[in-house]
Formats: structure tokens, C-alpha cells, sequence
């Protein structure tokens, strides 16, 4: 099989470099229809949108009346954004083969991008009439309808999907979410079962038993669910994935690591299981082997950011904070709109001594998540450790803008405004402080270590204690 497999990527290979080689010397040559496909799913699979549309182009050139091709060009010209003129090419499409229902599929698709969900559903309702695959087409309607925040519509499409064929796996994912979303996931589990009672021994039926149970945070139900889905199919991949996510959340890491390798056993190594034994030895405070494979996740997909992040974390778990911050934007360079990224950038140019830098990747994270807490107090502490307590203020104070009724902002302006010797007003930003969180008020003493500040706060916490009894 291997061998098999070898042999099927080398001729794969080697079309590519027919293909790259006549675009670039400009020779004459034969591709069959078969081949363009092949080309065209290599490079949009790799997101070489370009290089995708020249070779749609030429085989369109050989091929005029391929609905096919047409409808691939639409869709590399969404993925381009060009959404009128992939529009206008469905349309043509259309005109040539009505009864396509992918051109329907993919036209919703192209409106739903548009943020035109009413008419995405339109045609996908067209769609439905003439696919064989009606579990897709649904799954298409119940998005357009979540994305309208249509839940109860969403929730009945992904049904429609989930009862066709019970492995459709976004479909059930999206349930699951849209179920949260209004309250009835609890409720849910009826739903489920009857999957169950139908058919006991359909390991799809326990495993999405086991999901429903995850997300309702019941986890030894979950694994339960999970070992029957195993112990119908020893070969349920997802089962073994999903049971070590569960062991994560119960903080049984050892037994994660079990499930994680019998699924590369099963499937093979992937960025994503890779990462997810990472982060199983990162809590298991093995930071050298959480490296590891972290590192392996990011030679499987350079672009998988969540790898080169995982390494940086294993790094700055070892105060090792130049090679961190060298991960950390690796990281953030793949995904600049991840705040948590941001964050951690910061932090490490804090600790590397760069001031300026981790105050712009501070100002960055909070633009992209104000409600984060853990952004303002980390920003503000850079103006309060260089002594400039006024600018410390300010930027905690735009913190209280996006967070109002945090106890631990109320704490930390105490200490700001203390220092800075308003101490009316340090009172008051106390007070609020213990009524909002009274037991948080320890973390005063952390910033104040000399004895008598201490007495002298000890002093006026008890007092309120006192008259608020």
C-alpha cells in the first residue's frame, strides 16, 4: 500500500513539473481533462489561487462547454474575491447544464461569503432538488441560517444533514454549537440516543453521544461513550482523538498521550494530534518533549500556526524568552488577528528587555480583545515598573472603559494610585475592590512587601469588614 501510494505521489509530482515547465518555456502541450483536474486540486489545495486559475484557464481553452471547469473557476475566483465575476461564470455554467447542482452549491456559497444568506439559501434549496448528496446541501443551509442567526432553522437543516448521514462531522459539530447557543443541548441527548436505540452497535451514534457529553463538560459520560464507539470500531480514529481531548479537560494527561498515539497508529501523523501531544507533555510540565512536537507539527504545515505558538509557550515555560519570541511571531505572523499571540509577543519582548516593542504588541492585543483583563494589567505594569505611575493610571483606566466591574483592576489602581500618592482616591478604587471580590484583596501585599504599608492596608481592609457585617 505504501509502495502504492509512493508511486501515485511521484506521477503526481511529476504532472506538476510537466505542467510548471510548460507555462514556463511556453511549449506545446497535451493535458487530458483528468490531468487539469488533478493540477487544479493540487494548487488549490495548497491555496496557490493563481496558479489554480492559469490552469483552469487553459483547460477551459481546451475544454469550452466543461460545466465542471466553469464551476472551479467560480470557485478560485471567490477564493480571489472576485465574487461578480465568479457569479457571472455560474451563470453561464447554468445556461449550459440547469440541472448542475453543484453550480447551485456554489453559487450559495458565493453569496453566503456576500453576506447574502437569504439568496444563498434559495440556491441551495436548488441544490437539493437535483444532488445526490442532499447531507452536504444541508449542511450549507443550516450555515447560511446560523450566520443569520437563525438557530432554530440552523438547528433543524443540520438535523436534516445529521439524518442522511450520521458521520457528517461539521454538521454535528455545528448542532452541538447552535444547541449551546439556544440552551438545548442538555435536552439534546434524547436526540442522540435514538440514534442509539436504532442501531446499538453504530459506533458513529456513541461517538456523537460522547461529543454532546464533552461540551456538556460530563466526562466520564463522554469517555463512555467514546469506549463503546472504539470497542464496535478498534480503528475509530476520531474516538481515540476525542477521548484524549477529554482526558485534557479532566487534567488526566498521561491518559491523553495513550489516546493521541493509537490515533497516529490509526491515521497517521497530522499537525493537529502532533500539537495536541505538545501540549499533553507542556502540562505535564516535559517541556523539551512538548518542543518536540510541537516542531513536528510545524514541519508536517509550515502554516499551522498553532504549532509554532505551542513551541513558543514550551520555551518561555523554560525562561528561554529570545527562542520564544522567535515562535511566538512565527505564530503571529501566520495569524495577526489572534490577540493571544499578540499577548505572548509582548510579554516576551517585556522579558527581553524590549520596552517599546512590547508596549506596540500590547496596544495591538487590546485592540483585538479589550475585554482581555490579563492585556490592561500586563500594559499598565510596564509604566508602573519604569515609575511613570501616571501612565499606568491612564492605561488602566482605558482598561475600565471596555471592563467596569473587574475586582482585580479595582486592586491594581489602588497600588497605582498609592504609589502615585492619591490616596483619596486609592480608598475608593479599595472599597469597590472589596465589595466587588473581598477575598482578592491579598494580592495588595504583593506590591507592597514592606511590613508597615502592609499593617496599614490590613489595617483598613479590616475596618471595612467591620462595618459591612
Amino acid at each position: 500500500m505504501a509502495r502504492e501510494y509512493r508511486k501515485r505521489e511521484e506521477e503526481g509530482n511529476e504532472l506538476i513539473r510537466r505542467f510548471e515547465d510548460h507555462l514556463r518555456k511556453k511549449k506545446a502541450e497535451f493535458f487530458d481533462l483528468d490531468a487539469y483536474e488533478q493540477i487544479i486540486d493540487f494548487y488549490m489545495f495548497r491555496g496557490k489561487h493563481n496558479k489554480a486559475l492559469q490552469a483552469v484557464n487553459q483547460a477551459i481553452s481546451q475544454y469550452p462547454f466543461s460545466t465542471e471547469l466553469i464551476t472551479v473557476k467560480a470557485q478560485i475566483l471567490s477564493n480571489l474575491e472576485e465574487y461578480e465575476e465568479a457569479l457571472d461564470l455560474l451563470d453561464q455554467a447554468n445556461a449550459l447544464q440547469p440541472n448542475d447542482p453543484e453550480i447551485f452549491l456554489t453559487k450559495g456559497s458565493i453569496l453566503s461569503l456576500q453576506g447574502n444568506h437569504k439568496e444563498a439559501i434559495e440556491n441551495f434549496e436548488q441544490a437539493l432538488i437535483f444532488a445526490d448528496d442532499k447531507d452536504e446541501v444541508y449542511y450549507n443551509i443550516g450555515l447560511a441560517y446560523q450566520s443569520m442567526e437563525n438557530y432554530t432553522h440552523a438547528i433543524d437543516a443540520y438535523k436534516q444533514a445529521i439524518e442522511i448521514n450520521i458521520n457528517h462531522d461539521g454538521a454535528l459539530y455545528e448542532l452541538a454549537f447552535c444547541l449551546d447557543v439556544t440552551g438545548q443541548l442538555e435536552s439534546s441527548i434524547e436526540y442522540y440516543q435514538k440514534f442509539i436505540d436504532e442501531d446499538p452497535y453504530s459506533a458513529a451514534a456513541w461517538y456523537n453521544l460522547g461529543i454532546v457529553y464533552n461540551k456538556l463538560e460530563k466526562f466520564q459520560e463522554a469517555l463512555n461513550a467514546y469506549d463503546y464507539a472504539i470497542t464496535i470500531d478498534e480503528t475509530f480514529a476520531s474516538a481515540y482523538f476525542n477521548t484524549g481531548n477529554t482526558y485534557m479537560n479532566m487534567g488526566e494527561y498521561t491518559k491523553a498521550l495513550d489516546s493521541f498515539r493509537k490515533t497516529i497508529d490509526i491515521e497517521g501523523p497530522s499537525p493537529e494530534v502532533y500539537c495536541c501531544l505538545g501540549a499533553a507533555y507542556e502540562s505535564l510540565e516535559q517541556y523539551e518533549l512538548g518542543l518536540k512536537y510541537f516542531q513536528k507539527a510545524s514541519k508536517l504545515d509550515t502554516l499551522y500556526d498553532e504549532a509554532w505558538f505551542g513551541a513558543g509557550a514550551c520555551l518561555e515555560k523554560q525562561e528561554k524568552w529570545y527562542q520564544a519570541l522567535h515562535f511566538y511571531n512565527k505564530a503571529l505572523k501566520i495569524h495577526p488577528e489572534n490577540s493571544e499571540y499578540w499577548k505572548a509577543v509582548a510579554h516576551a519582548e517585556f522579558k527581553v528587555g524590549n520596552t517599546v516593542s512590547s508596549i506596540d504588541a500590547y496596544e495591538e492585543a487590546s485592540k483585538l480583545d479589550p475585554n482581555d483583563k490579563e492585556i490592561w494589567l500586563n500594559w499598565s505594569f510596564i509604566y508602573y515598573e519604569q515609575g511613570d505611575h501616571d501612565k499606568a493610571i491612564e492605561t488602566l483606566l482605558t482598561g475600565f472603559d471596555e471592563i467596569p466591574d473587574d475586582a482585580e483592576l479595582f486592586y491594581r489602581m489602588t497600588v497605582y494610585l498609592i504609589e502615585s500618592g492619591r490616596f483619596k482616591e486609592a480608598f475608593n478604587y479599595l472599597e469597590n475592590a472589596l465589595i466587588l471580590d473581598f477575598d482578592g484583596h491579598t494580592s495588595l501585599f504583593d506590591f507592597f512587601p514592606k511590613m508597615e504599608t502592609q499593617k496599614a492596608l490590613y489595617k483598613i481592609i479590616e475596618q471595612f469588614r467591620k462595618d459591612n457585617n
